[in-house]
């Protein structure tokens, strides 16, 4: 008797432990793979310097050269590689290469695309890291967030090298191969048949949509993903020529990794919510079941004391009162038991939901951390704060020619550092809003504070901001922020502002 309770103890245990696991697994679970390497400190460089890229193990032959160079803050490369062959050597879903930049903490910076022609590629790129790792990967397409496990250049220092520049170690999450084909059948994806005719960048588009309806955007990221599908299928009617299809299909990529991204996220978070209900009812049931174990343990003492009683009874009253403390000993100990196993599976939810408030935590604290690194360099820009709506970087009137939009030298180049930062992180939303005070007609006014957003946005766009996660407006003198009762009131009323935004920074995205 006792082993078979011990027995129905573990099944018990076992079958509410692997409901709960079930239960919790979202739709679509991000696989990351831990890798190290080697990245190069260049704060104290002065001047530039040289490094090699030598191949791995799945590229041997390729290999590339980079010159490096500190300049106003920010970290500029050329780098030029060769020997790179076809990337859907290594699977289906690759079709081409990213460069990337890997922080000391592990943070990945999608650098670029890198256009391969008879075996050669080069690419000019700047990034406000100091310290990184620079490595080569294959993917799925131009917009991926994060670099897969297929690294097939890495950099090194050049023998000899004698410049003030020094190793760190660098660790960093890797996408393992099938991670972007998950959930998508064998016969859905098939070799990429390549037509000179219709823009590479077109099977990219479809990689990125078909990658997207996989991880479950269809659902949890529905507006993005059906635009993605309209840019996409209007990149195949090849209107516009062949440049226009190639743009729209850029488009229709980036507005994918959207929406794959937003997905993946919702998912975790739906998950996350269910582990946590999951752990505070199987904690529940144990504490009911605890009660009930409890109420039985008192009743069959009760039983066994009117037993105790019926000692001076007859012998049929005595039976009859024995049968029944029995019954309820019996009941008492199958209650202890079950309510045992109860407890076991709502300590082993507990710990469940402890992973995932931590999994959440870290979550939040990286965004944290990106938002203020953010926040720092922006400001170290143009004078930027931190507010509900994201970041906001400041453009006073001074940086406009009078009464126009025409930009002035200097904006430019602060411009050009600003478009260096927010490019180099996937996901992040732009919106540029122009205002002006009180003086001149509403239509004047609204009109300027339309084209200087406008030339703004455009300039941005320019230095490598995606179309797609940039949009101005203007509102005329309608959202002063001073009295234009004083000409310094007035002063600041005059203004472009860029809010920085997206859910990667913990700030709802403004793109509409």
């Amino acid at each position: 008797m006792k082993k078979l309770i011990v027995v129905l103890f573990i099944c018990t245990a076992f079958l509410m432990e692997q409901s709960l696991t079930n239960a919790a697994a979202p739709l679509y679970q991000v696989t990351v793979v831990q890798n190290a390497a080697k990245a190069i400190n260049y704060r104290n460089l002065k001047g530039s310097v040289e490094i090699d890229f030598k191949g791995t193990v799945l590229l041997p032959d390729a290999k590339g050269v980079g010159k490096i160079k500190n300049k106003a803050g920010m970290t500029v490369i050329k780098a030029e590689f060769e020997n790179l062959t076809a990337a859907n050597q290594f699977g289906y879903e690759y079709l081409t290469y990213i460069f990337w930049a890997i922080s000391p903490d592990g943070r990945a910076t999608n650098l670029g695309e890198l256009i391969v022609k008879d075996g050669k590629g080069q690419l000019n790129v700047t990034t406000p890291l100091q310290a990184l790792s620079l490595l080569v990967t294959a993917e799925p397409y131009f917009a991926v967030s994060q670099p897969s496990n297929v690294v097939v250049l890495e950099n090194a220092i050049k023998s000899g090298n004698k410049d003030k520049i020094e190793l760190i170690d660098a660790k960093y999450e890797l996408l393992p191969r099938g991670q972007y084909t998950k959930n998508i059948a064998a016969t859905d994806f098939q070799p990429h048949v390549i037509n000179k005719k219709t823009p590479f960048m077109v099977y990219q588009a479809r990689n990125a949509v078909r990658i997207a309806k996989a991880a479950g955007a269809e659902a949890y990221a529905a507006d993005g993903f059906k635009n993605a599908e309209r840019l996409l299928a209007l990149s195949e009617t090849n209107k516009g020529g062949k440049k226009g299809g190639a743009m729209t299909a850029r488009e229709a990529v980036q507005s994918a990794e959207d929406s794959r991204s937003i997905a993946v996220k919702r998912q975790a978070d739906e998950a996350l919510v269910n582990e946590r209900k999951q752990a505070q009812d199987q904690i529940s049931s144990a504490n009911n079941q605890t009660a009930t174990a409890t109420a039985g343990q008192v009743k069959a003492e009760d039983a066994q004391a009117k037993a105790e009683q019926a000692k001076g009874l007859s012998d049929a009253e005595r039976v009859a009162a024995l049968a029944i403390a029995t019954n309820a000993t019996a009941s008492s100990v199958d209650a202890q038991t079950e309510a045992k196993a109860a407890r076991v599976a709502a300590g082993k939810s507990k710990e469940q939901a402890d992973v995932a408030n931590n999994r959440a935590q870290k979550a939040e604290g990286e965004k944290i951390v990106l938002r203020a690194q953010l926040l720092k360099q922006l400001n170290s820009i143009l004078q930027t704060r931190d507010t509900a709506r994201g970041l906001i970087v400041n453009m006073s009137d001074a940086l406009f020619q009078t009464g126009s939009s025409e930009l002035r030298p200097l904006v430019r180049e602060k411009l050009a550092k600003i478009a260096g930062i927010v490019s180099s992180q996937v996901g992040l939303k732009l919106d540029v809003e122009g205002h002006t005070d009180s003086v001149g007609s509403d239509e004047y006014n609204q009109g300027l504070s339309e084209k200087r957003a406008q030339s703004a946005r455009d300039y941005l766009v320019n230095n490598g901001v995606l179309t797609n996660s940039i949009v101005s407006r203007g509102f005329g003198k309608t959202l002063p922020i001073e009295s234009n009762d004083t000409p310094q009131g007035r002063q600041k009323n005059r203004r472009v502002e860029i809010i920085v935004s997206g859910e990667m920074i913990g700030t709802a995205m403004m793109i509409k």
